[in-house]
């Protein structure tokens, strides 16, 4: 049976909204993720045959193909194309699907997943600017509903019967997790630092160390009167990049390579899309049911915290051991540039597998519209 690895996974730090990343437009951001590949793997970019690239707000600098004007950015030879994914929070995660796909197929040998989102310079919701992408009949289908997230979370709490007190305790330990694996190291070996305004960013800048649960509830509810969301406990508006190299164990050999993990399974789903964010939690059914193998199989779980009950929802519903979600924080704490945040969250979860001797690692994203991508990759040691 055809098999495809990943050989290499680089991100950038999560840049806040107005920091250190800010001025840094999308393609030149992106190229320096493509760049660290060549630089860390030694292979000819000339090799690569496509660029399989997330990214949401497609407009403005990051409209008209990112994927290959990043490709130019980095350098690369004009031969290698791109192109760009849309499946919201999932995009980059939903590239490397399409990436892995191509490889087992035969059709292609090595290919670059991932993605980018500069959220201070395209902001959230700048391509719905002016238009109704919903349309008539889905808006009577669903009662006129406006599929705001926010309020989808809400009704999330409202189903699972988390509180206030629970989605700022998850919140607050987002933050000292991330904070924890900041001082360890964990995310050294993983970042390429990015020059920008006359300065380095090498870190995460979202991480807020003095955070506790008493200075979250003093925060207003964003979307409802008496809610439970709000700024702190929902993920951060961020700006980023992330690159995956994929190719099989016989090209890797080929090009002197050694592979990370093995991808194991992927799945999509759609779910209720006026809950919008319960994906995940089918996702990891189907995924798991993929791959042959049982919850306790996992020893790592990456669910995006998009808000903080949808992990919380998750966990509820399946039953995993909450120590081993999430382990080094999460979007809350790290940030989430959207169409990064795919590619960002498996780098992340790849480098703590092979740092700790972890078989088998399970992602998943919650995404508008009510779809989640989920994925098991196994430790190429095996």
């Amino acid at each position: 049976m055809p098999e495809a690895v990943i050989v290499e996974a680089v991100r950038t730090p999560a840049g806040k909204r107005g920091g250190g990343l800010s001025a840094v437009h999308a393609a030149d951001l992106s190229a320096v993720v493509l760049g660290a590949l060549v630089d860390r793997t030694g292979i000819d970019p000339a090799v690569v045959d496509d660029v399989v690239w997330g990214c949401v707000g497609q407009i403005g600098d990051q409209s008209a193909n990112i994927a290959r004007y990043s490709v130019l950015a980095a350098g690369w030879p004009e031969s290698v194309p791109g192109t760009t994914v849309n499946r919201a929070c999932g995009s980059s995660q939903q590239a490397l699907d399409f990436a892995v796909q191509a490889v087992l197929s035969g059709q292609m040998d090595v290919v670059v997943a991932g993605g980018v989102e500069v959220m201070s310079r395209v902001p959230l919701g700048a391509a719905r600017a002016g238009g109704q992408p919903y349309g008539p009949q889905v808006l009577a289908r669903y009662d006129g509903f406006d599929f705001n997230q926010g309020v989808s979370a809400e009704k999330i709490a409202q189903k699972w019967g988390i509180t206030r007190a629970q989605a700022d305790e998850f919140a607050a330990l987002s933050h000292a997790r991330a904070a924890a694996a900041q001082d360890a190291g964990a995310f050294d070996r993983q970042i390429v630092p990015v020059a920008a305004q006359g300065a380095t960013v090498s870190a995460d800048e979202g991480v807020r160390r003095t955070t506790s649960v008493e200075k979250l509830a003093s925060l207003r509810p964003s979307f409802s009167e008496g809610g439970l969301i709000h700024a702190g406990n929902a993920s951060q508006i961020s700006d980023g990049a992330a690159a995956l190299l994929v190719t099989t164990p016989d090209k890797a050999r080929e090009l002197g390579l050694t592979p990370l993990v093995r991808y194991r399974a992927g799945a999509v789903v759609g779910a209720d899309p006026v809950l919008m964010l319960t994906g995940p939690i089918p996702a990891t059914e189907k995924v798991l049911r993929k791959a042959g193998l049982a919850l306790t199989d996992i020893g790592v779980y990456e669910v995006n915290e998009a808000f903080a009950p949808v992990p919380l929802a998750w966990l509820a519903e399946t039953g995993a051991d909450p120590r081993l979600l999430n382990p080094l924080g999460g979007a809350i704490a790290l940030g989430h540039p959207l169409g990064a945040s795919g590619a960002v969250l498996m780098t992340r979860m790849i480098h703590h597998m092979r740092e700790n001797g972890i078989r088998y690692g399970l992602q998943t994203m919650c995404e508008g519209g009510g779809t989640a991508n989920a994925t098991v990759v196994e430790l190429a040691a095996h």
